[in-house]
C-alpha cells in the first residue's frame, strides 16, 4: 500500500497544474453529460430488466424518474475513474508499439473501477508525516483521495435509488431515499455494490483497451494522431461492444437492486442471482434491455469519450498559454 501511495505521489508530480486538474474536470464533465443526455435509455433498459415487467415497471412513461440521483453520483465518479485511469497509464512507462500496450490499458481501466472502492486516507496522513508526500505532491494526492472517497460513497447509492425510482415513477426520489433508510438501513443504499464492482470490471477490461487500440490503428493509418471525434466514434464502437457482452452481469445487478428486501436475490450473491434468471427466463432474460443499454453506452462512448479529449485538450492548451 505504501508503495502505491509513493507512486501515486510520484505521478502528480508528473501531472501538477494541467495534467491533474484536466483528467479531473474533464471526467467529471463527461460522466454528467452522458448520464443526462441518455438517461432515458437507462430508464429504458432498466424497466426492460426489472422482475415484474417493462410495462408494470412504468413502460415509457415518466423516462426522467431518478435522474436527480444520477446527477449527484455522475462528477465524482467519472471524475475519479479517469484521474486513476491516466495515473496507472503513466505508472506503467510502456512503448507505445509494444506488445503490452493492451495489457496496460486493461490494467488502468480496472484500477479505475476499482480503486476508489478500497483506498483510504488515513495511509496519506502517515505518508505526509513520514515526509514521503511534501508539497504540491500531498496536495494532489489528497485532492484524488476526496474524490475517490466521495465515488465510493456516491456511487452505490446513487444507483440504488435511481434505479427504483426508474421503476417507480410515481415515487420521488427523496421518497425513495428515505425509505430505503427507514426500512433497511445505510446497508440497503449499498445493495448491489459486489455486482456492480463485478459488471465494472469486465466492462472496462473490454472496452478501454479496444478503444486505445481503435485510436492507435486508426492513428497509424492516416499517419497522425486521432481528432475528437475519432476518438469518440472509437469510444462509440468499444463501448456498444462491451455493453453486449456483459449485459448478464447487468440485469443480475438491476435484480439484485431491485430486489424486495429479506429475499435470497436482495443478499447480493451473484451467481445464485444469474442462476435464478436463468432458471426462470433463460438466455433472453439474462439479455434483457441489451439493445438500449448497448445503444446507450455507444452514444455514450461517442459523448463521453469525446468530450473527455476534448476538455482535458482545452485544459492542457489553457494551462501550456498560462505563464
Amino acid at each position: 500500500m505504501r508503495a502505491s501511495f509513493s507512486s501515486l505521489g510520484g505521478v502528480c508530480g508528473a501531472m501538477d497544474g494541467p495534467g491533474f486538474t484536466a483528467s479531473l474536470v474533464a471526467g467529471g464533465v463527461a460522466g454528467v453529460a452522458v448520464d443526462l443526455i441518455l438517461f432515458p435509455l437507462d430508464t429504458i433498459k432498466t424497466r426492460l430488466q426489472s422482475p415484474q415487467g417493462f410495462n408494470k415497471a412504468g413502460g415509457f412513461r415518466g423516462i426522467y424518474a431518478g435522474v436527480p440521483s444520477a446527477a449527484i453520483g455522475s462528477f465524482p465518479n467519472a471524475a475519479a475513474f479517469f484521474i486513476t485511469y491516466e495515473y496507472v497509464k503513466w505508472l506503467w512507462h510502456t512503448d507505445s508499439s509494444s506488445y503490452l500496450m493492451p495489457v496496460k490499458h486493461m490494467l488502468a481501466a480496472s484500477a479505475g473501477e476499482v480503486l476508489p472502492h478500497w483506498i483510504g486516507s488515513l495511509e496519506v496522513h502517515s505518508l505526509m508525516r513520514s515526509g514521503v508526500l511534501v508539497g504540491s505532491k500531498a496536495q494532489c494526492v489528497l485532492v484524488t483521495i476526496v474524490f475517490f472517497q466521495v465515488a465510493c460513497l456516491i456511487r452505490v447509492p446513487s444507483e440504488v435509488v435511481k434505479q427504483r425510482a426508474q421503476v417507480s415513477a410515481s415515487s420521488r426520489t427523496f421518497q425513495i431515499f428515505s425509505n430505503i433508510l427507514y426500512t433497511e438501513g445505510i446497508q440497503g443504499l449499498y445493495r448491489g455494490y459486489k455486482s456492480t464492482v463485478l459488471r465494472e470490471i469486465p466492462f472496462s477490461l473490454v472496452q478501454f483497451p479496444l478503444w486505445e487500440s481503435l485510436k492507435a490503428l486508426w492513428s497509424w493509418r492516416q499517419d497522425h494522431v486521432v481528432d475528437c471525434w475519432q476518438s469518440a466514434v472509437c469510444g462509440a464502437f468499444a463501448g456498444g461492444f462491451a455493453a453486449a457482452v456483459t449485459t448478464p452481469l447487468d440485469v443480475v445487478k438491476t435484480r439484485i437492486m431491485l430486489a424486495k428486501a429479506g429475499s435470497s436475490t436482495a443478499s447480493g450473491n451473484v451467481l445464485s442471482a444469474l442462476h435464478g434468471v436463468w432458471r426462470t427466463q433463460g438466455l433472453s432474460g439474462l439479455f434483457a434491455g441489451v439493445f438500449p443499454r448497448m445503444a446507450a453506452i455507444s452514444l455514450g462512448g461517442f459523448i463521453f469519450l469525446g468530450a473527455y479529449e476534448q476538455t482535458r485538450s482545452l485544459l492542457l492548451e489553457l494551462g501550456r498559454e498560462r505563464p
